[in-house]
């Protein structure tokens, strides 16, 4: 029992790593997602097909599956040595992406064409009224969505022990290996994505009530 003990400071260290895999995946998401949903909205009939596909194609492939393709395949036959860290993150991310496209599509559509219409009869341009008047609002209103995808991410990010990112359970495995006591030891990482979860999550909800749009969401009928 008391080499357990010793291993949870040791599992706890990967924290941070699985935290740098979450934060980044969700701003590459964050980065693509954006300018994809603005693209199926508002782009032209080929772009929107483009986007629709590449939702398609990375909502229905497995985290694992992904991190396969990349690790295995896509950047050894381009001759690139990237770490495990960089493609977990890169594929969390790009898959994430999917699902954002989709969470801030829909926050757009949820304001109607009125607004850009209004917009444009007082002389903006299209990506004036896009940038100034549509994204600020949609934004706002697909935070309690968009937040959402942090605890998926935090989550799915335990797949990436299967290309040895040094996260918690990749550092819990290898304790577990170590010590024989597996119930203890998964236990904790347990513990510790339950705290992280709900750590991350009170965040979240902590930003949401400080940039609410009045008149969306339940809030207002409390």
């Amino acid at each position: 029992m008391q080499a357990v003990i010793e291993s949870f400071p040791y599992i706890i260290s990967g924290m941070g790593v699985t935290l740098g895999l979450v934060g980044l995946a969700l701003a590459l998401g964050l980065m693509v997602g954006i300018p994809m949903a603005v693209g199926q909205v508002y782009g032209g009939k080929w772009t929107g097909k483009f986007i629709a596909f590449y939702v398609w194609i990375f909502r229905g492939l497995p985290n694992l599956v992904l991190l396969f393709l990349f690790y295995f395949g896509i950047f050894p036959l381009m001759g690139l040595n990237v770490s495990a860290f960089f493609i977990g993150a890169l594929a969390l991310g790009l898959r994430s992406a999917a699902y954002q496209t989709e969470i801030f599509r829909g926050a757009i559509l949820s304001l109607g064409e009125g607004q850009m219409l209004a917009a444009r009869s007082l002389g903006m341009s299209k990506n004036q009224a896009i940038l100034n008047i549509m994204l600020p609002q949609a934004l706002r209103i697909a935070l309690p969505g968009w937040s959402n995808e942090y605890p998926i991410l935090l989550t799915d990010s335990s797949v990436c022990y299967a290309i040895g990112v040094m996260e918690i359970m990749t550092r819990g495995n290898q304790m577990v290996t170590r010590t024989y006591q597996p119930m203890p030891i998964y236990f904790a990482c347990a513990l510790i994505f339950i705290l992280m979860n709900y750590g991350g999550l009170s965040l979240f909800r902590a930003v949401e009530k400080r940039v609410h749009v009045p008149g969306f969401g339940s809030s207002d009928q409390s």
